[in-house]
């Protein structure tokens, strides 16, 4: 899909051609009327053409006319703002490859111009995953079937094979990345992890059951010297409730018995399907911890990272504490310690990797020290005037000496 943008009048233009219009006028901003335009190139008969026009306000008619379209289109104008009016209509299906002019007019007057180009139709396809790919047992295989032709009917397509544990049923998302082809129909599923080596078929039926297309399906497990049988894997390592990822560390961090941290685990080549099943696992903590994938590193090179948070338990004893994540079905096991620093008592010594109740405890514990050398220092004063009521100084300096 290609964005184009067109702003077609000056304000001063515009305000010449709408002046007689009663029924929709054009902005008189700075950009006049604008025509955005998502599928100027590269569109198939029967793609959708995603069509924003700005700047001509009021309730009037806007229409977009083009010999792509059978008829005149109406676009209706934004629910909130009325600058705007949108819509999406499709190519016909009988248009040649060309390309065409497109008119948009408000009112009855012109207020901004396009071209359309348009290829030709392309037959039905049918595709499992990438064409020479090799799976990995527990991965994710993308399906889609693309029928944008003259003459295709019908919406309900399943695929199946020996190598799902069900059929599959491809639907047609509209907010999706293909909302341009009202004809293309996607599912993705995720192979077992316990199939075997082999290569399968997987086929594709239509609404009456009839077999479609099939396509070849290669599943490897990974073997000893592949460079994601036991991936790189890194951690885990630990950072505060409230903290980043970025400031996790290997050692050392400390959390108080009844707090929280999240636990960090990073992996070049993470074993398919790892979203749903890393856990770190620990005697300190309350329950087993899922591991999900930080999706925010998606598009940045880095390796792929994952973590949750975890609730250490009440009332544990100070100590340090094994945290263990085991990956790969179980060819990599790794484990790093938490230092839990336990009670008030124990808080007085915590270091920068304390989440903030530790803190919290820290000041109360100094707070209170300070209060009680206060109180002592008022007691000394008393004793020291009150010698003459019976008061003896050597109480407050310390034991009597015999």
């Amino acid at each position: 899909m290609n964005w184009t943008r067109t702003a077609v009048a000056a304000p001063a233009v515009v305000a010449l051609w709408l002046g007689a219009v009663p029924a929709a006028s054009a902005d008189d901003g700075p950009g006049g009327v604008q025509l955005l335009l998502n599928g100027a190139y590269d569109n198939r008969p029967g793609e959708l053409i995603d069509i924003d026009v700005r700047g001509v306000r009021g309730p009037g008619e806007v229409t977009v006319s083009s010999p792509v379209f059978p008829h005149p289109v109406r676009l209706a104008p934004y629910a909130k703002d009325g600058a705007g009016h949108h819509g999406r209509p499709a190519i016909s299906m009988t248009v040649a490859p060309g390309t065409y002019p497109l008119t948009v007019r408000a009112g009855g007057r012109v207020v901004a111009k396009e071209r359309v180009e348009v290829k030709a139709a392309q037959r039905p396809e049918f595709q499992a995953g990438t064409p020479g790919d090799v799976l990995r047992p527990g991965e994710r295989l993308a399906l889609s079937f693309d029928d944008l032709y003259p003459g295709e009917r019908g919406d309900v397509f399943t695929a199946a094979s020996p190598a799902f544990t069900a059929k599959v049923r491809l639907t047609h998302d509209p907010a999706g990345g293909h909302w341009n082809n009202p004809r293309m129909f996607t599912a993705f599923v995720a192979l077992p992890t316990d199939v075997k080596d082999g290569t399968y078929k997987v086929a594709l039926s239509g609404p009456d059951g009839r077999r479609i297309d099939e396509k070849p399906l290669e599943v490897r497990a990974a073997r000893p010297g592949d460079s994601d049988y036991v991936g790189r894997a890194r951690g885990p390592a630990f950072f505060t409730a409230s903290g980043r990822p970025d400031d996790a560390r290997p050692h050392g961090h400390r959390v108080r018995a009844g707090g929280s941290v999240n636990v960090l685990w990073r992996d070049a080549s993470p074993d398919p399907g790892e979203e749903e099943r890393l856990m770190a696992t620990s005697p300190a903590f309350e329950r087993p911890v899922p591991l999900r994938r930080d999706d925010s590193k998606a598009g940045d090179g880095d390796d792929p990272r994952y973590y949750g948070p975890a609730r250490v338990r009440a009332g544990l004893e100070a100590g340090r504490y094994p945290v263990t994540v085991i990956s790969h079905h179980g060819r990599v096991k790794r484990t790093g310690h938490l230092v839990v620093t336990g009670h008030a008592a124990s808080a007085a010594a915590a270091g920068p990797g304390d989440d903030g109740p530790d803190r919290t405890l820290l000041i109360t514990a100094t707070s209170a020290g300070l209060a009680a050398a206060v109180a002592a220092t008022g007691v000394a004063l008393l004793r020291r005037r009150g010698r003459a009521g019976g008061w003896r100084r050597e109480h407050a300096e310390g034991p009597a000496r015999s």
